[in-house]
């Protein structure tokens, strides 16, 4: 698996896999060394292989040190809390307040985005044919309105949600490349943020890989 005491973050493709790309971003962007593990979507033996590592059955999950950790965000703040120095957090506790209320937000809500906008990082970036829907535009206003609270609080520093980039923004990175990918009109700040997400070195890399994967999952291909 992984040598001794080394973080192995088991994920599903990269193309698709929006809860894996979360906590590979906040491991990524905080330098912490892991190893990555890919157990493939759509094979028979998917549910069975991550049955054998999280009797959840999903992915991702982390192993380190004889400690298991499913649910990305749960992800975050094991590594938050094992790696201090990676400042996966901010540093003030009304910034870490924000942070996490907002991270928590994404972790539990926007199923219209989520539901008609999954998440296919090859996909052309042109609209859906059908047109967007009231809950997917009612989605991303929300998110526009949240993510400009958070750059006029805490955003100072840097082109992040708290300046330098955080746990926050690693949640929010698959409803970023949703924006992207479908071509949803955004404002200009807005998009700003995006690319700023999309330029880091750990997004490039993901993308990357994500690009090079054949594999085809029908249920994420929307038109």
């Amino acid at each position: 698996m992984a040598a001794a005491g080394k973080a192995v973050l088991v994920i599903g493709n990269k193309n698709y896999s929006s809860w894996s790309m979360r906590p590979y971003m906040a491991l990524a962007m905080g330098g912490i060394p892991f190893e990555e593990k890919l157990i493939r979507f759509g094979e028979p033996r998917f549910s069975r292989e991550v049955k054998k590592i999280s009797a959840a059955g999903l992915v991702p999950v982390l192993l380190h040190k004889g400690n298991t950790v499913w649910d990305s965000l749960a992800i975050i703040e094991y590594a938050a809390e094992t790696w201090p120095k990676a400042n996966i957090w901010p540093k003030t506790a009304a910034a870490r307040a924000m942070a996490r209320s907002v991270s928590a937000e994404m972790h539990s809500s926007f199923r219209a985005i989520r539901n008609d906008c999954p998440v296919n990082l090859r996909r052309p970036k042109v609209p859906l044919k059908a047109g967007f829907s009231e809950g997917v535009m009612n989605d991303v206003k929300r998110l526009e309105s949240l993510w400009a609270q958070c750059r006029k609080t805490h955003g100072k520093g840097g082109p992040f949600l708290f300046g330098k980039f955080s746990g926050a923004d690693a949640m929010f990175a698959p409803v970023v490349t949703r924006l992207d990918s479908y071509a949803i009109p955004v404002k200009k700040e807005t998009r700003a943020y995006m690319n700023a997400v999309m330029a880091t070195p750990a997004f490039k890399a993901w993308l990357a890989d994500a690009l090079k994967e054949p594999w085809i999952v029908p249920h994420d291909e929307a038109e």
